[in-house]
């Protein structure tokens, strides 16, 4: 039997009575997610307004890029010893980007814990480790490189520092960010065992975090692959100054095989981390 109208809106009106903060706040919340979907069309219109966007130029450069792929093909290094010359170069490229990432990763390790909040509980530690990881990371690393080939000169050195000090900013902030959002139940059981703080971070916040770590250490090295080509354009050493210069003379058969090499570097590369990534997290989760 179908309960009666009246019954049924007196317990509606009761709900929103009992429960009136709850649809309050989630009216408040739906009006402000509205509002910022309305700023941010306003924004993406404005933009689009006011810097000077022609779309008549897209399709002209559509057919120009079609006329750069005609000139690409066959891809070819154009002799032997040039194919060895960019390998060597590609070679150079990687060992850039590891090199670069894993003394970033090292030097950013211990800062992340002076930057989280459940280990040092100083405030004034925690902001001005904060705020000079912001600082670091908010310049690009090509601008990094900029200013290290300035001050050591061309070549590989300048590319490594420049990807450990654009990494150092990033790394300092991610490692952080995971040391927060650690599980505080180890480390409340070392300490309520007897254990000293540094026993807790050690052995009840280190294994957690360390896989999270390994995950961004890898993740950013097949970023950095990538990287450490464009700084190479500015003289910064790999093989991103064989495709500058092969743009510049127009030799475009060159450059698809350098594009290509960098495309293989880069899939293999992933494809790598990806199962390390996999296994880290998946023994990650069978030790918990």
């Amino acid at each position: 039997m179908t309960r009666p109208i009246d019954t049924l809106r007196g317990e509606q009106a009761g709900l929103q009575e009992r429960y009136r903060d709850v649809l309050r706040r989630n009216r408040s919340q739906s009006l402000s997610a509205m509002l910022i979907a309305a700023a941010l069309a306003g924004l993406f219109v404005i933009g689009f307004a006011t810097l000077d966007i022609d779309w008549s130029r897209l399709l002209p450069g559509i057919a120009k890029l079609g006329e750069f792929a005609w000139l690409m093909a066959p891809p070819e290094p154009g002799s032997t010893a040039r194919a060895i010359l960019f390998l060597r170069s590609l070679g150079e490229t990687l060992a850039i980007a590891l090199l670069g990432t894993l003394t970033a990763a090292i030097l950013a390790f211990p800062i992340g814990f002076l930057a989280a909040k459940n280990v040092i509980a100083n405030r004034i530690v925690h902001v001005l480790a904060r705020r000079s990881l912001d600082t670091i990371r908010g310049i690009d690393v090509l601008v990094w490189a900029l200013i290290w080939v300035s001050v050591v000169g061309l070549g590989p050195f300048a590319g490594i520092l420049a990807i450990v000090c654009s990494d150092f900013g990033s790394f300092g902030k991610l490692f952080s960010e995971a040391i927060e959002t650690a599980d505080h139940k180890p480390v409340e059981g070392i300490i309520a065992s007897g254990g000293s703080h540094v026993q807790s971070v050690r052995f009840g916040m280190l294994p957690q975090v360390l896989p999270v770590i390994a995950s961004h250490i890898l993740y950013y090295f097949e970023s950095n692959t990538r990287s450490a080509t464009i700084i190479g354009i500015v003289g910064a050493g790999g093989i991103g100054l064989h495709l500058s210069e092969q743009i510049r003379t127009l030799e475009w058969q060159h450059v698809s095989f350098i594009v290509i090499l960098i495309l293989f570097a880069v899939a293999a590369i992933d494809f790598v981390s990806s199962r390390l990534r996999f296994a880290i997290i998946g023994r990650k989760h069978v030790s918990v």
